[in-house]
């Protein structure tokens, strides 16, 4: 059966064991997991782990795949400092902080990941939690290795899990 979005847009049918980003609400839903995240920084080869979890959150909103959200408990301390880039404001989140990464040698990559120190009431619960750019560093939703989401603005992981369309791709600024 075909879904159609009152936009034109035709959401991909998700199969056994997937989830539409089509159904997730809109304002964005946030949701504990207990599946296993890494992310790692450094070469496919030998990749330095920066962080191991399974208490990250996710932020669901509609046409967008999610966004993992992990302790700073299970963060390297030295793995992050904050980051010169100046704050954005997301509608539903607040006002996020940016954080650049850094690696065992001192190399860094800039505004890698940010979080929600004082977010909103609904995302409370995620308070100092970091998420990551997986186009910047590696990530891993239980051994998964996870894809960018496109365009380079939006920070959500897409898996084998869930399917789109997603927001970021060509043709997708107005949605």
């Amino acid at each position: 059966m075909s879904r159609h979005h009152p936009r034109g847009i035709t959401p991909i049918e998700p199969g056994p064991g997937q989830e539409s980003a089509w159904d997730y609400p809109r304002p964005p839903a946030l949701l504990p997991s207990t599946k296993r995240v890494v992310v790692a920084i450094g070469d496919a080869v030998a990749p330095v782990v920066i962080a191991d979890t399974t208490g990250a959150y996710r932020v669901l909103e509609t046409s967008h795949p999610p966004t993992w959200y992990l302790p700073r408990a299970d963060i390297r301390p030295e793995a992050l400092r904050p980051s010169r880039r100046r704050s954005t404001v997301c509608e539903w989140k607040g006002a996020a902080t940016y954080w650049d990464v850094v690696g065992p040698a001192g190399e860094l990559i800039e505004a890698a990941g940010w979080s929600y120190q004082r977010p909103t009431e609904r995302f409370v619960p995620m308070t100092g939690f970091v998420a990551f750019m997986p186009a910047l560093v590696q990530c891993w939703v239980d051994g998964e290795r996870v894809r960018p989401q496109a365009g380079g603005f939006y920070g959500g992981w897409i898996t084998d899990d869930v399917v789109g369309p997603f927001k970021g791709e060509a043709g997708t600024w107005g949605w």
